[in-house]
């Protein structure tokens, strides 16, 4: 199982950002992580200019969003920046792309929020007829009517992963993608759910074994300090829960929020839960390092304590 790390996601600091995307994600590198994935979070630094300053910044490393809302972005506008950041990480980037949940596209963004199934299904076709190389796109389906040149450039491959949380959106992720990328999924609902699932769309379309990338909040805490870490984890990641597409994903395993999906606890526990994830069927990691502590110098402590020990794991796991 290779193990990376979700570098972005915290607010404020922004005339700060550039830097310290530049300087996390040479870090990263350096300490021989496999992949970084950066999410994106209404309101906040966009994500694939977060991946393009990184691919500047790095020579080797995965970068990925974690992931895309695909109502914001029409397919072909998506492909043009897909391509033009492929080229700029030289073939290192993959995609992560969702339908993102009713609240935020209804509710703040004012689109229509339905049958989100065919419409990434749609919009897949077309997207990946573009991400295929320089030619004319010429698809018609329910959702588009497209007929336009592609001429970005010819670097490939360009794989593309779905925040497939459903049984629908996983069998379109194993039929039309390259896996899936998970949040709020404990290690029961990725054996259980989203593994069969996938696995199987994936052999009857004739693709190869589907990556399964699992999101996962950590904590290296000692082990009276474990509660406190799910009380912060619930805290700072919270209220994911409430939403209806990731409620149902949490029906499909044994936690309830997030803090009971975090690893936390001592060095050997911790490897155990992320052991549990690979024996899962977890391909990847997606590390969100959850810093502890009373004060800024302590969280700071805390996370590089965090980093070194999970980096420390990355030949083994």
């Amino acid at each position: 199982m290779r193990i990376g790390l979700m570098i972005g996601p915290e607010r404020g600091q922004y005339r700060h950002k550039v830097a310290q995307l530049i300087s996390d994600a040479g870090a990263a590198e350096r300490a021989g992580f496999t992949s970084i994935w950066v999410p994106q979070i209404p309101g906040d630094f966009d994500a694939l200019t977060a991946i393009t300053l990184m691919g500047r910044a790095t020579q080797r490393i995965e970068l990925g969003t974690g992931v895309l809302p695909i109502q914001t972005r029409h397919p072909i506008a998506m492909a043009q920046e897909v391509l033009s950041v492929q080229s700029v990480c030289e073939g290192r980037f993959t995609l992560g792309l969702g339908v993102s949940h009713d609240w935020v596209i209804e509710g703040m963004l004012g689109l229509p929020y339905k049958r989100p199934a065919d419409e990434m299904r749609n919009y897949l076709e077309i997207l990946n007829a573009a991400l295929r190389g320089p030619g004319l796109v010429d698809v018609e389906n329910d959702g588009y009517r497209v007929h336009s040149p592609m001429d970005v450039t010819d670097y490939g491959p360009n794989p593309v992963l779905l925040a497939a949380l459903a049984p629908v959106m996983l069998r379109i992720a194993g039929e039309h993608a390259s896996g899936t990328i998970l949040w709020m999924a404990d290690e029961r609902a990725v054996a259980e759910h989203v593994v069969p699932r996938i696995t199987k769309a994936a052999a009857r379309a004739g693709r190869p074994a589907p990556r399964v990338i699992a999101g996962l909040p950590v904590a290296l805490c000692p082990k009276d300090e474990v509660d406190a870490a799910r009380e912060r984890a619930n805290r700072v990641l919270g209220h994911a829960e409430f939403c209806p597409n990731y409620q149902r994903l949490l029906d499909r395993g044994d936690a309830h929020d997030v803090g009971d999906i975090l690893a936390a606890g001592d060095e050997s526990a911790v490897v155990d839960r992320l052991r549990a994830f690979r024996d899962a069927g977890a391909t990847d990691l997606a590390v969100r390092v959850l810093a502890l502590g009373p004060d800024r110098a302590a969280r700071i402590e805390s996370r590089e304590r965090t980093l070194a020990f999970l980096a420390s794991l990355v030949p083994e796991l």
